[in-house]
């Protein structure tokens, strides 16, 4: 029988700031981002590539296949490309001032369970030593890789600078949990945009919550880790709609970033704050909390998504 679980990594890069390193308010995830997509395509790509997406060999090229995953078949709502089989964690650092020689860090969940992908990561970071980090292109030098546990505290140091050791995964449940509490707040810790039909949703409906959470948990396992699960789709929509929405504190918080390389302007924004549900949690409790590494709804690349789960046997 096949095991009702999600896999993942997920790492804690140190920092040494080099000179004075700034992160915009709400930009240092896709600082980071950039950052990491600038160096990884100098040394993954054919300097003649001007587009990983139409490139003839992009089978065999880690910058397309980790940074601009194409669907070969349709998938569920809002995914009409494949998601990245990776999320930054970045937030912490907004608005945030390191001088030189302070320690910063951000860190990094993965989802590619097959193939060198750390070690893609780790190179690329070392290149900021060069590259620069920052709107002023600030030199920072990687001091250190640390697994994370499940608990989300700093584990086993996996690159020193030099040497890069074999990293644990995570593995968590995604089997019905019985007993669950009644009640859960979801805490949206970073904006989180959620669409239905089409359309931005600004009061999150649990039935809403639940699919994105469980596409996206679903869709990544299927093409990066642990292969398909079956699940009743119809039967988990229905039971997810008699969870009912009864308070909540959300404010939509407006933020935008603009592409270096294609020019495009991207929103930022998203649902900030809190909401509490009731009703029958069990079978949504692990993919509840599976979200926390995953995150969800739209750009969560860069750090958009992250919502922590809250159990409470009463409101």
């Amino acid at each position: 029988m096949q095991a009702l679980t999600f896999e993942l990594f997920a790492f804690r890069f140190q920092f040494r700031a080099l000179e004075y390193v700034y992160f915009p308010p709400g930009k240092a995830g896709n600082i980071v981002r950039g950052a990491l997509g600038r160096t990884f395509r100098k040394f993954a790509c054919a300097p003649s590539c001007s587009d990983a997406r139409l490139c003839s060999q992009r089978d065999l090229c880690a910058y397309a296949r980790l940074f601009e995953p194409v669907a070969v078949e349709a998938g569920p709502s809002g995914f009409h490309d494949w998601p990245r089989p990776f999320v930054i964690r970045a937030a912490h650092l907004d608005a945030c001032r390191v001088r030189p020689q302070e320690i910063f860090h951000f860190d990094l969940c993965m989802f590619q369970l097959h193939g060198p992908a750390l070690a893609y990561f780790a190179f690329s970071f070392l290149e900021l030593v060069r590259e620069g980090l920052g709107p002023g292109r600030a030199k920072v030098e990687l001091a250190a890789v640390h697994s994370l546990t499940a608990s989300g505290e700093v584990g086993t140091k996996v690159f020193d600078g030099g040497i890069l050791g074999e990293p644990q995964s995570i593995t968590l449940s995604l089997a019905s949990e019985s007993g669950s509490p009644g009640h859960v707040r979801i805490v949206f810790l970073t904006p989180t945009e959620l669409k239905e039909e089409g359309r931005v949703v600004r009061q999150p409906e649990f039935r809403t919550l639940f699919a994105r959470v469980r596409d996206r948990i679903l869709l990544l396992r299927r093409l990066y880790g642990g292969g398909p699960l079956p699940l009743d789709f119809a039967g988990s929509n229905a039971r997810a709609a008699s969870v009912k929405l009864v308070n909540s504190s959300l404010r939509w918080e407006t933020s935008e970033r603009r592409s270096g390389r294609t020019g495009q302007t991207h929103s930022l924004g998203g649902l900030i704050g809190w909401a509490d549900y009731e009703g029958e949690l069990d079978e949504f409790a692990p993919y509840l909390k599976a979200a926390y590494w995953t995150g969800v709804g739209r750009q969560t690349t860069w750090g958009k998504g992250q919502i922590k789960t809250e159990f409470r046997a009463d409101r």
